[in-house]
């Protein structure tokens, strides 16, 4: 994992209800904080958001793609795309970019035929995860996850334990700041919620 490229922090988390998706929200260029503003979970669509690390330009660039996919394959196939295979597509394009690579780290998290979270890393291997981190602060927010975690976890308790693991990271990451933006995706809805840090 190259965190040195990847100042931020980012967490997947799946239970059996849905999916909780949760980032930081400083963006940083070496050791400056450059905004403190920044969202780092992207909509795909209804069902699925993708979490980004890395260089942003290079992020938004695969967030468009991805969505502009999904929209196309609704509208000229009639389906929405699985998970897997939006995970895999993106993959396809990582790795064939590995010698002008894209610099990012993604986890791409949402409902399908059942919750599911696929971790993409810089050169496109993809691993479906329970949970997963990236970014600077995924060292701190992992610990934080993996002793706690219950794949049976109510939904509520799933999204306090990606706050918990995020804050812990904004406390002794220098890259990761600010406040925790979350994602919940379950199968009947897509919620934002918002948590200050103090």
């Amino acid at each position: 994992m190259l965190r040195g490229f990847h100042g931020t922090t980012t967490v997947g988390i799946v239970v059996n209800d849905g999916v909780v998706l949760a980032a930081d929200k400083r963006a940083s260029s070496g050791l400056y904080v450059a905004h403190k503003t920044v969202k780092k979970i992207i909509r795909m669509d209804d069902r699925a958001a993708l979490t980004i690390a890395g260089l942003v330009a290079d992020a938004q660039t695969l967030a468009d793609f991805l969505r502009i996919e999904i929209l196309r394959r609704k509208v000229m196939y009639g389906y929405t795309p699985s998970l897997r295979s939006l995970a895999y597509l993106l993959s396809l394009i990582l790795n064939s970019s590995k010698y002008y690579p894209y610099i990012v780290q993604l986890l791409l998290g949402g409902y399908d035929d059942r919750p599911r979270l696929y971790a993409i890393e810089l050169f496109g291997d993809v691993v479906e995860e329970d949970y997963a981190a990236t970014g600077s602060g995924s060292p701190i927010a992992i610990g934080i996850i993996e002793s706690n975690y219950r794949r049976d976890m109510p939904i509520d308790e799933a999204l306090n334990l990606a706050v918990k693991a995020v804050s812990a990271s904004i406390a002794r990451d220098v890259f990761t700041g600010e406040a925790v933006d979350t994602v919940v995706i379950t199968k009947d809805s897509y919620k934002e919620y918002n948590f200050k840090i103090r």
